[in-house]
C-alpha cells in the first residue's frame, strides 16, 4: 500500500467552488484555508501549562463563499465522514446584539461553526459557503481546531481583515471548541493551525502562550504519519478523566498546575501513600514536558537521533504511564521501529486510537509502509509529510 497523496489545496478549492456553483448557482468569491497539524513530542502537557511541539499539515480545510444579504447563513461541507445532513442553516445574531449568542444544535459538525460565529471579534455578515478538507475526522490530526480556525479565517476574509492578533484568533477557537463541542482541548490545536510555518515546527510554551519556531527542514528526512483508522469509545470520557487526575495531583501538590512539579514531588506523592494511578499521570506529564524541551533542543542542533530516542520514550511513557495508547497504537510503533532508517516513532493526540507519527529517512519510507501493510491487523492510511504554513486567505 502506497502513502496517500496529500490533495493540494488547489483541488480542494476547486472542489468546494464546483459544488458551490452547482448548489448555489454562483462562484464564490473568497477562499481559505487552516491545517490539522500533528504533535511530533509533548502530548497531554497542554492542559499542564506544559511545552508541546507540532507542525501544520499539508492536510487542511478549505471554505469557499460569499457574502449574502439576510439573517441566515448556509454552509455545507462535502465531508462525508460526520453526522448528516451535510447542508446547514444558521440564523446569525443580531447585528445590534451585544451578546452574539447562537443555540448549539444538529448535526454536531456544525457546532463548530456555530461557536465560531458566536465567539468572532468583528462584524458578522451572512453568508454562504462550502467546506472540503483533506484532514480525516476522528483521526488525531486535529480535524476540528482546521475547521474552527478556517470559519474565523473566513469570517476575518468576508470582513477584509483581522481585528484580533493570531494568539487571540486561537485562543477564541479553543473557547469556540469547549463550549459547543464541550472538549476540555488545551491551545495546541488552534495555535499550530493559525501559527504554523513551512519548514518548522512550532515549540508552544502553554503557560505564557508563546511560541518559538524550530526549524525541521532536512532534505533526507520525513515525518510519517500513519492513520490506524482505529478510534475506541473511550476517547471523550477518558480524556477528561487524565484532565481531572493532573488537576488532583496539583491540588496535592499545592502547585497551580503540574508545569510546576519536579520528580521530587513523585517520591514526596509516594511517601504519603498518593494512589498509585495518580503517580503514574503525573510522572508521565512531569517527564513529558522535561522530553519535549530536550526535542525542541535536538531540533536545533539536527540531533534527530536523539530526537528519535526522545519519541520512542514519549510514547513509552504514554502507553505505561498515561494509559492513552491501544493496541493497535503500539503494534504501529512497533513495526515502524522495525525497519533500518526510522529514527523514532511514536503515538500522536489524545490516544485510543487515531495516529503514530514517525521519524524516518526517506530512503525508508517506502519499507515502513511495507512492513506496516503486511503484518498490522487492520487498514491503515499513510500520510508523508513536511511542516507547512498555517491559516490563510487564499486567492480566487
Amino acid at each position: 500500500m502506497a502513502a496517500s497523496s496529500n490533495p493540494s489545496i488547489e483541488s480542494l478549492v476547486n472542489e468546494a467552488s464546483k459544488v458551490y456553483l452547482r448548489e448555489f448557482k454562483s462562484s464564490p468569491t473568497t477562499a481559505v484555508c487552516a491545517p490539522g497539524r500533528v504533535n511530533l513530542i509533548g502530548e497531554h502537557t497542554d492542559y499542564n501549562d506544559g511545552f508541546v511541539l507540532p507542525m501544520a499539515l499539508p492536510l487542511v480545510t478549505v471554505i469557499v463563499g460569499s457574502q449574502i444579504p439576510g439573517e441566515e447563513s448556509v454552509i455545507l461541507t462535502t465531508n462525508e465522514a460526520v453526522d448528516p445532513p451535510l447542508k446547514v442553516q444558521i440564523e446569525m445574531p443580531n447585528k445590534n446584539a451585544l451578546v452574539k449568542v447562537i443555540p448549539r444544535g444538529k448535526p454536531k459538525w456544525a457546532n463548530y461553526v456555530r461557536g465560531v460565529i458566536s465567539k468572532y471579534k468583528g462584524n458578522l455578515p451572512s453568508f454562504q459557503a462550502v467546506i472540503a478538507t483533506s484532514v480525516p475526522t476522528g483521526g488525531g490530526l486535529s480535524s476540528s481546531a482546521s475547521f474552527e480556525v478556517a470559519t474565523y479565517t473566513f469570517l476575518d476574509a468576508l470582513n477584509g481583515n483581522s481585528s484580533v492578533s493570531p494568539i487571540e484568533k486561537a485562543l477564541i477557537c479553543q473557547k469556540a471548541e469547549h463550549d459547543f463541542a464541550d472538549v476540555p482541548c488545551g491551545v495546541m490545536d488552534q495555535f499550530i493551525s493559525v501559527m504554523g510555518k513551512k519548514d518548522h515546527a512550532l515549540l508552544i510554551d502553554c503557560r505564557s502562550m508563546t511560541s518559538t519556531l524550530i526549524p525541521l527542514a532536512d532534505p533526507d528526512l520525513v515525518i510519517l504519519v500513519t492513520n490506524s483508522n482505529v478510534k475506541h469509545e473511550l476517547t471523550g470520557s477518558e480524556y477528561s478523566t487524565r484532565k481531572q487526575q493532573c488537576q488532583q495531583a496539583a491540588l496535592l501538590l499545592k502547585k497551580l498546575s503540574l508545569r510546576d512539579a519536579t520528580l521530587a514531588d513523585i517520591d514526596y506523592l509516594k511517601s504519603i501513600g498518593t494512589d498509585e494511578e495518580i503517580v503514574k499521570r503525573i510522572r508521565h506529564v512531569v517527564t513529558e514536558i522535561e522530553r519535549t524541551v530536550q526535542a525542541a533542543e535536538a531540533l536545533k542542533e539536527k540531533d534527530f537521533v536523539k530526537f528519535g530516542k526522545l519519541m520512542v520514550q514519549s510514547h513509552n511513557s504514554l502507553r505505561d504511564d498515561y494509559e492513552v495508547s491501544c493496541p493497535e497504537l503500539d503494534t504501529l510503533v512497533e513495526l515502524a521501529l522495525q525497519v533500518d532508517g526510522v529514527l523514532g516513532s511514536r503515538m500522536t493526540g489524545g490516544g485510543f486510537g487515531g495516529c503514530t507519527v514517525t521519524l524516518a529517512y526517506k530512503n525508508a519510507v517506502d519499507e515502513v509502509i511495507r512492513n506496516i501493510t503486511k503484518k498490522f491487523k487492520g487498514k491503515p492510511t499513510f500520510y508523508i509529510c513536511t511542516p507547512r504554513d498555517g491559516a490563510k486567505i487564499l486567492s480566487l
